[in-house]
């Protein structure tokens, strides 16, 4: 489990102040309504907040205006709340909650489309451990892309000249596939992804199909079909879809899927007919 410290500091670096917000008119301010657990096992609390409105802003600007006044509408002090949060371009997969009941990078949810004169919801992941409020674990996505070995085999401690040419067709097949952020998004709006199983995912079993379509990675094309024969493997998908809806980067997840199943029954074949 990565260490929360670093994400409690992040929250922390402005002072909180012990000054009350002036207060504002009702459609000068963003009301968002968050779902609060202060540790694994703990009670779940609302908490409603009002935030100055500002052209253009997000939910992570939001949230950093709550961690620099943690005060409830109803005027009680609270703590700021915990989030993830890195690039804030949506490139680095860190801050997906649950914002309306849809899953999505908060980065990129501007409030203007989410208010609607109802209070924004905020709800942390459900299909991953809760740390703390907002912030998630998501070392099960890490753990799985290494479990499919999920990179190119290479040696980099030598020059080893310039790497094997690919075409430009398959060039633009597995460049929207690169595009994969390990958000989560597809594996918190899918059915069959769930605590208690060991079902690897859509972006999981994308990226396989990125690393076996290349020259090199191909090397270890075997080792990661085998794997993906195993329990939690291709075979559990129930193709709902739910995963290329909510995509950020418009991946397209179930043509991967069906990609991957189609290796890995070609390779079952090959095994039967070898044995």
């Amino acid at each position: 489990m990565p260490k929360a410290i670093g994400f409690y500091s992040a929250a922390k670096m402005s002072p909180a102040t012990t000054e009350q917000p002036p207060p504002l008119s009702s459609d000068r301010v963003v009301q968002l309504r968050i779902r609060r657990q202060d540790g694994p096992g703990q009670a779940a609390r609302w908490e409603e907040f009002a935030v100055p409105r500002r052209p253009n802003m997000n939910i992570i600007s939001c949230l950093q205006y709550i961690a620099a006044h943690p005060t409830t509408v109803d005027g009680k002090s609270t703590t700021p709340v915990v989030y993830d949060s890195g690039c804030l371009e949506e490139v680095c997969g860190a801050c997906t909650m649950v914002i309306n009941g849809r899953v999505r990078q908060s980065c990129s949810a501007l409030v203007d489309k989410l208010a609607t004169g109802k209070a924004i919801t905020l709800e942390p992941m459900g299909k991953f451990p809760l740390i703390r409020d907002l912030f998630v674990d998501r070392s099960r996505l890490f753990n799985d892309l290494k479990r499919v070995k999920a990179w190119v085999p290479i040696d980099g401690t030598y020059d080893l000249g310039p790497g094997p040419p690919i075409s430009q067709k398959l060039q633009q097949e597995r460049y929207p596939l690169s595009r994969c952020i390990s958000c989560g998004c597809c594996l918190e709006a899918c059915p069959q992804y769930t605590p208690v199983n060991q079902f690897v995912g859509a972006a999981v079993i994308s990226q396989v199909r990125l690393f076996n379509d290349h020259p090199t990675g191909a090397a270890l094309k075997e080792d990661r079909l085998d794997t993906l024969m195993e329990e939690g493997g291709v075979g559990d998908c129930g193709k709902a879809g739910n995963c290329v809806q909510v995509c950020p980067k418009e991946i397209p997840l179930l043509e991967s899927i069906a990609t991957v199943q189609r290796q890995a029954t070609v390779y079952t074949i090959k095994q039967f007919f070898v044995r």
